[in-house]
């Protein structure tokens, strides 16, 4: 059995495209605000919290399954393509894999949009399952980011 593996998900949302990446390339503030049953908070620990090679650390809220805290760095942004790329460099998560990326990429359609989120990750052993809660967590994240955008605007 392998121990690396990917998952894939697409999400269509009702919010404009850039409005979606405007939120998640602002994440660090919105998220504990819009999100605050899922974040307790993000901090910029080096960085403008934006840019490749930006660390920041979440600190999820009660809610969260598995994973307290985690410590991401950015890898790379495409604001053309709005493609966001980041991995999982510390925290609970690098107990159950030695290796976690994800990707985001938010694509319009129409007056709406659709998220691509998908993940690279190598299993710390072969009993770990695949991080199917975390593919959860995110399509629970973007769902709950498209109602907070419809009812902030």
């Amino acid at each position: 059995m392998a121990c690396s593996g990917q998952l894939h998900v697409d999400v269509e949302l009702k919010s404009p495209a850039e409005k979606v990446w405007g939120t998640i390339r602002d994440s660090t503030k919105i998220f504990p605000e819009a999100l605050s049953h899922d974040y307790k908070s993000i901090e910029v620990l080096e960085g403008d919290g934006k840019a490749p090679g930006s660390i920041r650390l979440v600190n999820y809220a009660e809610g969260s399954p598995i994973v307290k805290v985690s410590k991401e760095r950015i890898e790379s942004v495409d604001e053309a393509g709005k493609i966001y790329v980041y991995s999982i460099i510390d925290g609970d998560l690098l107990k159950y894999y030695k290796t976690f990326i994800s990707k985001i990429n938010i694509l319009p359609k129409g007056e709406s949009s659709l998220v691509k989120w998908s993940c690279q990750f190598e299993k710390a052993s072969e009993e770990i399952p695949d991080p199917s809660a975390i593919k959860e967590f995110a399509v629970k994240n973007f769902t709950e980011i498209d109602d907070y955008l419809h009812t902030k605007a």
